[in-house]
């Protein structure tokens, strides 16, 4: 069965850095589109950065371009995301997610990904 299982959240201060990382299983890691998604409470589940099976296109959402960064390392089955300069409006429960279909193109929408980790919370306090 697919797991994703995030790792590295936890409590910084503004200005501080996190890096999660993802790690897959039980899906061939290297053909689906990863995104990191994140959600407050009583808000939707929206994307944070996406990257393509090859690694080779990422999309980022307004509010991280130029202080996250999305990447990938197919041999070990691990998707990373890089954040610096952290905000306090970055507080939220951070996702791993993976595309439904492989070899996709990149998608930014929650209902496009079929399989989900558990999450790991971020809090950045000011």
């Amino acid at each position: 069965q697919v797991q994703l299982v995030e790792s590295g959240g936890g409590l910084v201060q503004a200005g501080g850095s996190l890096r999660l990382s993802c790690a897959a299983s039980g899906l061939t890691f290297s053909t689906y589109t990863m995104g990191w998604f994140r959600q407050t409470p009583g808000k939707e589940r929206d994307l944070v950065a996406a990257i393509s099976w090859n690694g080779a296109r990422t999309n980022y959402a307004d509010s991280v371009k130029g202080r996250f960064t999305i990447s990938r390392d197919n041999a070990v089955n691990t998707v990373y995301l890089q954040m610096n300069n952290l905000k306090p409006e970055d507080t939220a429960v951070y996702y791993c997610a993976a595309d439904r279909n492989h070899y996709g193109v990149i998608v930014t929408t929650a209902d496009k990904y079929g399989y989900w980790g558990q999450g790991t919370q971020v809090t950045v306090s000011s």
